[in-house]
């Protein structure tokens, strides 16, 4: 995925409890007001996850990288008003010439009041975190680590199409997010991760492009899950990340969107927030316990469609659709 900037003496910070919904006389109970959102189909959002799995390892310049972004257009065309793809070129860290595609798809392109989604999936070129010292040279299928989140959006296109929000809605799928400098491995410096982040917040798909918000996933798959505040979603859209906690809390998930504060990473929507007007906050599971600050499986061979959790994809799933049909 990337790497983790960890500050020494870096601590928890302001654990805030959230409320349940307010039943008193005069205000809606939670179902009420969900029951706006259309339902989120978990078995569905596996099913995408699984699809992109299945052309396994989604590196840029291979074969399924290549029939990946075609099916992912395919997909989100069956769905949304517009798809565009981005294709550029990007150098990696270690000289590679990456040949890079964003996919965007856009409902109701003509609102100007808009919430862009995203996701990278790409999956990583190395397993350099595996165990065994003998698999980390090998590519991994980054099932929790790009096609998680991607299988929530497309499920969530799904979704939009059938009943339209009063807001417009920019799903952005980021390439070349993790083709970043291996562990042990010296490289030039520069920003190697995010490539297509970077690209998309330089050169939009639209001219003058703006959204009010936007909420990146990452590894949203794992069944022990936890989402905090990511620092660096706090420093530059803290209200944004109320909202959507907040959304979580009302729907019943405060024990998976746990509000509080955690290390920053260099993600998708730090190159957002730094080289475009969007404020994006970044939902991804940190495990302090671990020894990488990731879930066990990060960039590791066992990152696979059997380690998804169809609970975590809903939840997450869930608490979008809530968002989005919240907005008016």
């Amino acid at each position: 995925m990337r790497k983790a900037v960890i500050y020494t003496g870096f601590f928890l910070l302001l654990v805030m409890l959230f409320t349940q919904c307010d039943h008193k006389k005069g205000k809606k109970p939670v179902e009420r007001e969900y029951a706006e959102a259309p339902a989120f189909d978990a078995d569905s959002a596996f099913a995408f996850v699984k699809a992109q799995t299945d052309f396994g390892p989604r590196v840029p310049n291979s074969e399924a990288h290549e029939q990946c972004a075609k099916y992912l257009q395919s997909a989100l065309s069956q769905f949304c008003d517009t798809v565009v793809l981005q294709k550029f070129t990007a150098t990696a860290y270690n000289g590679t010439k990456l040949q890079g595609t964003n996919i965007i798809g856009s409902f109701a392109p003509e609102k100007t009041r808009r919430v862009v989604l995203s996701s990278h999936w790409d999956s990583r070129h190395v397993a350099d975190h595996d165990p065994d010292p003998a698999n980390r040279n090998h590519p991994i299928d980054g099932a929790n680590d790009g096609a998680s989140g991607v299988g929530v959006l497309l499920e969530t296109a799904r979704q939009l199409a059938q009943k339209r929000p009063d807001i417009g809605v920019d799903i952005v799928l980021f390439d070349a997010e993790d083709y970043g400098t291996p562990e042990g491995v010296h490289s030039p410096e520069g920003e190697w991760w995010g490539l297509g982040s970077q690209y998309w917040a330089e050169h939009p798909h639209v001219a003058d492009y703006r959204a009010d918000y936007g909420i990146l996933l990452d590894m949203v798959g794992d069944a022990n899950a936890k989402f905090r505040y990511e620092h660096f979603s706090s420093e530059y859209a803290q209200d944004i990340l109320t909202k959507v906690w907040s959304a979580a809390a009302k729907l019943g998930f405060g024990k998976t969107f746990v509000a509080e504060r955690t290390h920053p990473i260099t993600d998708d929507h730090y190159y957002v927030n730094t080289l475009s007007n969007v404020r994006m906050i970044d939902i991804i599971h940190q495990d302090d316990y671990s020894g990488t600050g990731f879930p066990p499986t990060w960039h590791t061979l066992n990152d696979n469609i059997d380690h998804i959790d169809k609970n975590t994809l809903s939840i997450v799933g869930k608490t979008l659709l809530y968002v989005i049909y919240e907005e008016k």
